[in-house]
């Protein structure tokens, strides 16, 4: 026996096949209608992009994270994107550059990532967001939270946890509340980041321990950050935290890790994560950034991804949809009464097809649904 190696996938790719495929896209569509709803305009960037224009706005760092080719019809290196989010920036300073700001803008499409990882093997993700480009101010930042929560609530995702984090916490207190080198701020960060206290003190950081006890749930940790923070230098940005907590109500937990840098490379005051009970990986991120334009003016901007294929599984195996299976000579007319209606109607074609064996679990029966 030979085994047929033309149907297998890449390390990292899969098929989607019913009902996962159709899951996916109403899990979307109810995100984006919710985007929708708060007034973000859809926007499609291409899924490929000359490996330059995407590697000078993800940082030169992140070339090595594209996957690269080159073009046989303009020998030019293209990429394959990594984030999406990169690519609506790149519209809001360009073609839309004159649109009326605040800009608000959503997205949504397949990502490639040239490496996975233990918790997500998969390298083709799908994502989706929001952008509101003009403003990084609290009250966007507010908004921005709410929409990513109420997005994943839309998609049928409770007890909803959102992480906040300060990404430039360091380099804030560095300036002048607890001095650095400016050659140690980068490694401050770093074992901050790890949560390595040994790290800390052996790098003369030791007046930044504390921070390591400033998290947790929300109302503890930014007590004890006010606690620390005696010279006020935080002060603006811990009423920012508390104004977006107290918009965001009991619709989610909210905790608060204010030394947290991974996934937030770029982000700038503020940043935050997606969890969910029952989930193993984070459901999205955001935060507040700078768009890099091409004449070197940065604009501010505030925004999130959501990755949803985690919840593709759960709600493909919830699956409540009735599908009626509509015997042979059944009326188009009636055929599409019944689908307006909300059934999923599954017309015979020849005397043979089988209701079950189709996958139905109603029968047009004297002009009635009717359990199998």
């Amino acid at each position: 026996m030979t085994s047929d190696s033309s149907s297998l996938l890449p390390e990292g790719f899969r098929d989607r096949l019913p009902p996962y495929a159709s899951q996916q896209a109403a899990i979307s569509r109810a995100m984006l209608d919710v985007m929708a709803g708060y007034g973000y305009a859809r926007v499609a960037p291409p899924l490929v992009e000359h490996e330059s224009t995407l590697a000078a706005r993800m940082g030169e760092g992140a070339r090595n994270k594209l996957l690269r080719f080159t073009d046989p019809v303009t020998g030019r290196s293209l990429a394959l994107r990594s984030d999406i989010t990169m690519q609506v920036g790149r519209l809001a300073s360009s073609q839309l550059a004159s649109a009326p700001r605040p800009l608000r803008l959503s997205y949504q499409g397949p990502v490639l990532r040239l490496r996975a990882n233990q918790l997500r093997p998969e390298r083709e993700l799908s994502q989706l967001g929001a952008e509101l480009v003009g403003s990084d101010s609290v009250a966007a930042a507010a908004e921005i939270v709410s929409v990513a929560v109420e997005a994943l609530e839309a998609a049928g995702i409770k007890n909803i946890t959102v992480d906040f984090t300060l990404p430039d916490l360091v380099e804030t207190l560095a300036e002048k509340s607890l001095p650095l080198d400016a050659g140690n701020v980068e490694a401050v960060r770093n074992e901050l980041d790890m949560k390595d206290a040994g790290a800390l003190r052996e790098i003369g950081a030791e007046a930044y321990l504390p921070l390591l006890e400033a998290m947790g749930p929300f109302d503890d940790a930014i007590a004890k950050l006010k606690e620390l923070d005696s010279d006020n230098i935080l002060a603006s940005r811990l009423q920012a935290l508390e104004d977006i907590a107290e918009r965001i109500g009991d619709r989610a937990s909210i905790t608060l890790d204010p030394t947290e840098r991974h996934g937030f490379e770029y982000q700038s005051w503020f940043g935050f994560t997606l969890f969910a009970e029952g989930y193993a990986v984070a459901l999205g991120r955001g935060g507040t950034y700078q768009i890099e334009s091409d004449d070197g003016v940065g604009e501010a901007a505030t925004g999130f991804s959501l990755y949803p294929d985690p919840l593709v599984e759960n709600a493909a195996q919830d699956g409540d949809e009735k599908f009626l299976f509509l015997p042979l000579g059944t009326l188009p007319s009636k055929a599409a009464q019944l689908r307006s209606e909300g059934w999923i109607a599954v017309a015979a074609l020849d005397e043979n097809d089988d209701a079950k064996a189709l996958g139905c679990t109603h029968i047009l029966s004297g002009g009635k649904a009717t359990m199998l």
